[in-house]
């Protein structure tokens, strides 16, 4: 990892649990407590000194392009990796690749708002950089939410812990993650592509590992989500 992390912000999709606020507004511009989602985490990124930051963008791509523009006024700089439709996961991050550097990028979901720091996984970066034998991917696994009861995967116990698919009690992918930028690096760009199966892939190649988070995190997918959160940040004085 040569300099400073690179993160990859994903804020191509078209939201349509959210309708019909996303119908005018991309998801990640929509805000809780005064803030769109998206600028939260840009924040969030830069008080951590991640400053390079690459998003993508399909669903209303000018109006997510208009509103953030460079990044300077964020204290980031911004690329744009702009999809002429929605590529999931995955097929976002390998059309993306042109933008990213070799080695680990910190990947975030632009509609999740959350207390998390970013700056703890900065260690972990730079082992996964250093050393060919670490993990290619490294996971923040919350509490699996309401709408997700079964979660994703096992976390094994360890600093990192090991990621499973079973047996055992389960957390949820939080939408939060480093990823060996390698591992996309031979995928067809411009195609649409789930994450999941290809982490399940390196799952059962030994490839990922994560770490358990229990703080505020929310995955802000519907109007109810978005009131809740703005509610919640109503009541705090440090949100």
């Amino acid at each position: 990892m040569a300099g400073s992390l690179t993160a990859m912000i994903l804020a191509a999709g078209r939201g349509e649990r959210m309708r019909p606020l996303s119908d005018a507004t991309p998801k990640p511009l929509l805000e809780v407590g005064g803030v769109p989602l998206i600028v939260r985490q840009i924040r969030a990124l830069a008080a951590a000194g991640v400053t390079d930051v690459v998003i993508n963008a399909a669903h209303l791509a000018d109006r997510l392009v208009d509103a953030l523009g460079d990044g300077r006024a964020l204290g980031v700089a911004i690329r744009w990796s702009r999809e002429p439709e929605p590529l999931e996961a995955a097929g976002g991050i390998a059309t993306a690749i042109p933008l990213l550097p070799e080695g680990p990028v910190l990947v975030v979901s632009g509609d999740i708002w959350t207390a998390y720091d970013y700056a703890s996984l900065l260690p972990r970066a730079r082992a996964m950089a250093a050393d060919p034998r670490e993990a290619r991917v490294h996971l923040v696994m919350v509490p699996n939410p309401s709408f997700h009861p079964r979660g994703d995967f096992v976390l094994r116990e360890g600093a990192p812990g090991r990621v499973a698919t079973q047996p055992g009690p389960t957390r949820t992918y939080g939408n939060i993650g480093l990823f060996d930028t390698a591992l996309f690096r031979e995928l067809r760009r411009g195609r649409p592509l789930r994450l999941l199966p290809f982490l399940l892939d390196w799952i059962a190649q030994g490839k990922v590992t994560g770490e358990p988070y229990d703080g505020p995190w929310e995955n802000v997918g519907t109007p109810a989500d978005l009131a809740r959160v703005d509610a919640r940040l109503a009541q705090r004085k440090d949100a």
